[in-house]
């Protein structure tokens, strides 16, 4: 499981699958997105606004990485 969070776009994004894989996305609300992969797996949540909806001081002790401006949300292993 990785979990990032985008200071600039203040975008929380929990990813529960690495694999690369087609998955589908569902808006449950203004602020969340899940996306689904093969037999509707959860492959990972999406929070938009993220400082308002959750308390981001309590996840960053377990945030695996914090990105800044100008940096992709997930960033690829080479």
């Amino acid at each position: 499981m990785k979990i990032s969070y985008d200071t600039s776009k203040d975008l929380l994004y929990i990813r529960f699958d690495e694999t690369e894989q087609k998955v589908d996305t569902i808006c449950v609300n203004d602020n969340i997105i899940i996306e689904l992969g093969d037999q509707n797996k959860l492959v990972g949540i999406e929070v938009l606004d993220a400082s308002t909806a959750i308390a981001l001081d309590q996840l960053f002790p377990v945030l695996n990485k914090i990105i800044g401006a100008g940096e992709p949300l997930i960033q690829k292993a080479s």
